[in-house]
């Protein structure tokens, strides 16, 4: 892979915390979340000043975000004919959907640096900035709270860490639909209903105050009807040397609820059709524990951004869902600088997949796509997160995400909230996520 780039930083394999002269560069040429200020040489990647848009007029509380650019146009497409002029700007993972897939087609449109969070979460990274640190082997971060840990990342660790640590509201309530797809385009909806609470970023948190915790979360399963009744809370935990992951299933049948260690890792996710599995989920979530991470530096990429169309609330399934993939008519897809991390399997351990190049957002860092490796090397799967701005709280991620599995010819979308939108900062008791409250509320 060529074409990286890195400015004013040289990246590095050193453990040590900034110094104050680096932290300094936040909020001037940096943003408050350490990407580049300014835009790019040849003006097609803007300069960041501020990012959020103003709502649009038709939007109301509680309602889908609406788009606030319908007036954009799309500037070019590029698909399998034309695919060699843009090569060096491409993930694998487009590559490979451009090449083999003739009626799949990225629209790019004008490049809109939208991602932004609340003032408290730039002030917190800011103050982090000189303070964290990776725990010993780096399964865990200490000295940071509220904000990202490692504005200026200086090992693909760090990159990582900020996206598991980025700001996703205090709360997040969601209804939301699992999408398998069939070669042929046929699709079975599964339904899930999630709270989660986000410890880490709650105003006044303290090391201290977390217990070690970053989220707790309680989903419950709507559809389909033979899991319905199934439930789950999980404890995502700081330090994962310290204390790992700890995560408790529902089941309706056994009328139990019982420890469930195997929600981690490569263990298939339900409802899927075994096309994802666990840390699949939110692009990369959990331990890091199982791969070598390589900083490979920036890289200017087309990438999905503000895909308001596909968080349309007025957007139904099969509009969206075509054979193979979605409907690129619906796909926004921009120019931005990214962060390329790339994770590869640690000799004695053990996953489906050996090797994953992940694609970083430098304004937000959401991860946006990832390349996934086979054993033998060769691109299995890709994900990509097609993510808006919710403007109503500010936050930046993906309103949904896309996996395509090059070798079954099957993909999936998930999540998605075509019925609900996402409830941020709704005020939750940390009682709900317990073992002891999913066993009150499960359902034979």
């Amino acid at each position: 892979m060529v074409g990286f780039f890195v400015t004013g930083l040289a990246v590095t394999n050193t453990w040590a915390k900034l110094n104050p002269e680096e932290a300094a560069r936040l909020g001037k040429d940096l943003t408050p979340l350490g990407a580049e200020k300014a835009g790019n040489a040849d003006g097609t990647i803007p300069a960041w000043e501020g990012g959020t848009p103003r709502a649009p007029a038709d939007y109301k509380p509680g309602i889908h975000h609406t788009d606030p650019f319908p007036d954009d146009k799309v500037l070019f497409s590029i698909d399998s004919k034309n695919i060699d002029q843009y090569t060096d700007k491409l993930t694998q993972g487009h590559k490979v959907l451009l090449k083999t897939l003739p009626t799949y087609k990225l629209n790019v449109y004008q490049t809109r640096r939208t991602a932004s969070v609340p003032q408290r979460i730039y002030d917190a990274t800011i103050k982090n900035a000189t303070t964290a640190e990776l725990v010993e082997g780096g399964n865990g971060v200490k000295g940071s709270v509220i904000g990202i840990p490692f504005p200026i990342p200086k090992k693909g660790l760090e990159a990582v860490w900020n996206h598991l640590l980025r700001y996703r509201g205090d709360t997040l309530a969601r209804t939301f639909a699992k999408l398998p797809v069939t070669q042929g385009g046929s699709f079975e909806k599964g339904k899930t209903s999630s709270k989660v609470l986000f410890v880490y970023h709650r105003p006044g948190a303290t090391e201290e105050k977390l217990g070690n915790l970053i989220y707790v979360r309680l989903s419950q399963v709507l559809a389909p009807p033979r899991n319905v009744g199934r439930g789950s809370v999980l404890h995502e935990t700081l330090n994962q040397d310290k204390e790992a992951r700890k995560a408790w299933s529902y089941r309706p049948g056994l009328r139990r609820v019982l420890r469930a260690p195997e929600v981690a890792f490569d263990n298939p996710e339900q409802a899927t059709d075994g096309i994802i599995v666990t840390d699949m989920i939110d692009m990369y979530n959990g331990s890091p524990k199982r791969y070598d991470w390589k900083l490979l530096g920036k890289k200017e990429i087309y990438v999905p951004y503000n895909s308001y169309k596909l968080h349309s609330g007025d957007l139904k399934y099969k509009e969206m869902l075509q054979k193979r993939h979605i409907d690129p008519k619906l796909a926004r897809y921009e120019l931005h600088r990214v962060w390329v991390v790339d994770a590869t399997l640690k000799q004695g351990t053990r996953h489906i997949y050996k090797r994953r190049t992940f694609y970083i957002d430098e304004d937000s860092w959401q991860i946006l796509a990832i390349d996934c490796y086979d054993n033998r090397d060769e691109l299995w799967k890709f994900q990509e997160a097609p993510s808006i701005n919710y403007y109503s709280l500010p936050t930046f991620m993906a309103s949904m995400e896309v996996t395509y599995d090059f070798q079954s010819g099957r993909y999936s979308v998930s999540p998605h909230n075509e019925e609900h939108e996402y409830i941020f900062n709704k005020k939750m008791s940390s009682r709900i996520f317990t073992p002891a409250n999913l066993r009150r509320i499960g359902t034979r």
